[in-house]
């Protein structure tokens, strides 16, 4: 009994065991193509090495994955269900194996963040930022898509919303908040909140991505104003800025994306009332990243530039 235990236990153990790695690559081409000769020559070795490794494979599997027909070569039940899983596995030691070429060799940080935030924020600061670390090539990628660190060979994200970034290490920069903001030459005619319903509301529209505090209705519900529609209405927050700079309408700007216009006396915030939520900018990457020297300079430095933010909260009412 002990002995057809132990028979039964190795018979398993050799069964579960991975054939060669050549011979799984030559199926993978072979299923990919359907040809043999075709997958032979991706692979750069001849028909006959190539049906051999596939001949190792069959004889591990103990069952036939094609069938050779007259010209050509079709996968059976077991081929088509072993394919795609095969496929996969090669994709992922790929990726995976550029992942680890990338950190070896780069000298470059490649850092994600929404359109606004880069424009408005990000990208005027980055002068500051090079001249410290000459060292450091910043590559840019703006989208507010939430991409895949690896997939896109991002380095480092910064996030902005309530955020669930289970899995990944993550590092609060700032919880942003929103006020009304005008041109400085309407700025002396809004003293209270009810001074804001005598201009247009610029609204903003940016199909499911704009957060509930940065609407008007919100901001208006909550400080007792009679909300009008005589705005324009913007699809991105930077571009009712814009509007606020050049026109005679009243934006309700995130300070985070309106900072630089503020600075320079483009924008002005004519009232304390405003309005913050519990949603902030994180950093983000996946664990361990956040220990890389370049990684590490970059957190240091917008840590540090993000306390300019800190400052205009001073004096603010925040419903």
């Amino acid at each position: 009994m002990t002995i057809k235990v132990y028979l039964t236990i190795m018979s398993l153990y050799f069964n579960n065991r991975l054939p060669p790695l050549n011979a799984l690559k030559a199926f993978e081409a072979a299923a990919r193509h359907l040809s043999f000769s075709n997958a032979a020559a991706e692979l750069h070795v001849t028909p006959a090495a190539l049906s051999q490794q596939i001949k190792s494979l069959e004889a591990h599997l103990g069952a036939p994955v094609f069938l050779r027909l007259n010209r050509r070569v079709v996968l059976t039940d077991i081929g088509r269900m072993l394919s795609p899983k095969v496929s996969d596995g090669f994709e992922t030691l790929q990726l995976a194996w550029s992942v680890a070429l990338r950190r070896v060799k780069k000298q470059h940080l490649t850092v994600t963040a929404g359109p606004a935030f880069m424009a408005g924020w990000l990208a005027p600061r980055m002068g500051g930022f090079v001249s410290t670390h000459p060292e450091v090539e910043l590559r840019f990628t703006a989208s507010l898509r939430m991409l895949n660190f690896e997939r896109d060979e991002i380095d480092l994200a910064v996030r902005f919303g309530a955020g669930d970034d289970e899995g990944y290490f993550s590092e609060d920069l700032f919880v942003d908040w929103v006020t009304p903001m005008v041109s400085p030459h309407l700025a002396e005619q809004i003293q209270v909140p009810a001074d804001v319903a005598k201009f247009p509301m610029v609204g903003q529209d940016s199909g499911g991505q704009l957060h509930d505090y940065e609407r008007w209705d919100t901001w208006c519900e909550l400080y007792g104003v009679e909300k009008n529609t005589d705005g324009p209405v913007f699809t991105t927050p930077d571009s009712s800025l814009t509007y606020g700079v050049n026109g005679d309408g009243v934006v309700l700007g995130r300070i985070s994306l309106a900072q630089h216009l503020l600075e320079a006396g483009q924008l002005v915030m004519p009232l304390k009332q405003s309005l913050r939520r519990n949603l902030r900018y994180r950093l983000v990457c996946p664990i361990g990243v956040e220990k890389e020297r370049n990684v590490r300079v970059f957190r240091e430095w917008i840590k540090a530039e993000m306390t300019t933010l800190e400052a205009w909260s001073t004096g603010r009412v925040f419903a």
